[in-house]
């Protein structure tokens, strides 16, 4: 994971920033970072893809690109089509698996009025619709087989022929597909023409998964957060060290789709110009090993309540200590503002509805469960 940067100094703007919260400035996070096309690009895998892209971008030979769901592999067919010699031309994407099986010819090539049941009207079909531009094709390994003879066809004779006319017409496309599947694989398993798969995969981009790439999460995070400050009208300008951890510390399965979903989550529901660790979705932080971190760093166990507790920590479970770590955080913030769950949730760097969520967890909210010395509680701003 990537660090290196010195971390920037407290904000002073803000309504009552919380004190010892150390916060990352948009601007220090972007450093080294690079948006091409949508892009983030800042790890070295990235910028290799960029270089292919830059190669191939100028020919309108067909691309076959790889990666799995959410890493982006739209993004790089728009980037191809920028680059392209036609760049003003008509980008169509079109999702394989959104197929209707009887009448995946026709939505792929066309119609003409009266060749089936509703056909009441021509209709162009996705590779007419591109003509003069790029025709991309997601998900090409949920192409049902039967078609894939006459895709073929298309992309080796740039030729069409609507459903139910006697006509061909020719198209002038680039023809860019996508997949997170493993076509070798259902090559040899006979769910993938072979000569097709041959004729798509001439000219390949991997796009690498985001746990492959962490060095970019920074700037990945600043540019997400930049983009839905425009989208939402808001004006978020820094995010908090602990939240910042605990997005490195995730593996991100869903890649830059998951990542972009965490950050719009805590752009919405973030309650002033930045995003604290409580701001995130709740599985980015509760139970995992970054929290333990985070406490770890943030506060100071008490001796006498670590040495009654040493005995029972040689068997302990990971939810255990951050259970009792968090509860043990949540009653010393609400002791030291008098019960007050909006300066305790500022204390703690977090949003003021994850300390009521704690409190209901721990049961601290009834005065018959109430420690002894925890004051009334108080949702108060002042």
């Amino acid at each position: 994971m990537e660090s290196g940067r010195p971390l920037a100094p407290n904000l002073p703007d803000g309504p009552n920033p919380p004190p010892g919260v150390e916060w990352l400035t948009l601007e220090s996070l972007s450093h080294g970072g690079e948006d091409v096309g949508g892009m983030m690009v800042k790890s070295e895998q990235m910028r290799k893809v960029m270089r292919t892209i830059t190669r191939l971008g100028p020919y309108k030979a067909t691309v076959l690109v790889y990666g799995e769901s959410g890493t982006g592999k739209e993004l790089v067919a728009r980037a191809l089509h920028t680059l392209g010699p036609v760049p003003k031309g008509p980008f169509v994407t079109f999702n394989c698996s959104n197929l209707v099986e009887t009448l995946a010819e026709a939505q792929l090539f066309g119609h003409v009025r009266g060749a089936f049941t509703d056909a009441r009207e021509d209709a162009l079909g996705y590779f007419r619709s591109a003509n003069g531009g790029t025709l991309f094709l997601d998900e090409i390994g949920e192409l049902p087989l039967r078609l894939q003879p006459k895709l073929l066809r298309a992309v080796e004779t740039h030729e069409v022929q609507p459903v139910g006319s006697p006509q061909s017409y020719k198209v002038d496309i680039r023809l860019i597909a996508a997949t997170n599947r493993d076509l070798r694989a259902m090559v040899k398993a006979g769910q993938f023409r072979d000569d097709l798969y041959y004729r798509l995969s001439a000219t390949t981009i991997a796009v690498p998964p985001l746990r492959e790439r962490r060095e970019a999460l920074d700037a990945l995070a600043a540019h997400f957060i930049e983009h839905y400050n425009r989208l939402f009208g808001k004006q978020l300008s820094a995010i908090s060290r602990r939240a910042l951890a605990a997005l490195r510390a995730h593996s991100w399965p869903g890649n830059v789709r998951e990542f972009a979903h965490a950050i719009q989550s805590a752009v919405m529901l973030s309650d002033n110009d930045r995003i604290a660790l409580g701001d995130l979705p709740t599985h980015l932080w509760e139970g995992e090993i970054g929290e333990v971190e985070r406490l770890d760093e943030d506060l100071e166990v008490d001796a006498d309540h670590e040495a009654a507790d040493s005995e029972r920590d040689r068997h302990f479970s990971l939810d255990e200590v951050i259970n009792r770590a968090s509860k043990t955080a949540l009653m010393r913030a609400l002791r030291e503002t008098g019960g007050n769950c909006h300066r305790a949730a500022q204390l703690l760097g977090v949003s003021r509805y994850t300390v009521y969520r704690m409190i209901a967890r721990y049961g601290l909210g009834s005065s018959r469960s109430r420690p002894s010395g925890l004051p009334p509680l108080s949702s108060a701003k002042a």
